[in-house]
C-alpha cells in the first residue's frame, strides 16, 4: 500500500534542504525536523555523527565537505540555514 497521493507535501521538493557551498558560508546551522522512524538506520547514525541527538534539535556545524555529504544524505530529514556573521 502507497501514500495517499491527495496528500500534498510530499516529494523532494518541499522536504530536502539545500546546503549551501563552502564559498556561500562557513559555518551552517541544522536542525532536524523529521524523525528518523521509519528511515534507514545509516540515516539515523549519520544524524549522530553531525550531533542531532534528538527531533528538533538545532547544532551548529562548519561547512567541510565531509558534513556536507552528511547533510546531503539526510537532507530530507534536517533544515540547514547559514550562520549570520555578527
Amino acid at each position: 500500500m502507497g501514500r495517499n497521493p491527495v496528500v500534498g507535501r510530499q516529494g523532494p521538493a518541499y522536504h530536502a534542504a539545500t546546503i549551501p557551498s563552502e564559498q556561500d558560508a562557513a559555518r551552517l546551522t541544522v536542525k532536524q525536523i523529521r524523525s528518523t522512524i521509519g528511515h534507514a538506520e545509516t540515516m539515523a547514525r549519520t544524524l549522530r555523527a553531525l550531533g542531532l541527538r534528538h527531533h528538533q534539535q538545532t547544532i551548529e556545524v562548519s561547512n567541510t565537505a565531509s558534513v556536507r555529504g552528511m547533510l546531503f544524505k539526510v537532507r530530507h530529514l534536517v533544515e540547514v540555514t547559514p550562520v549570520e556573521k555578527n
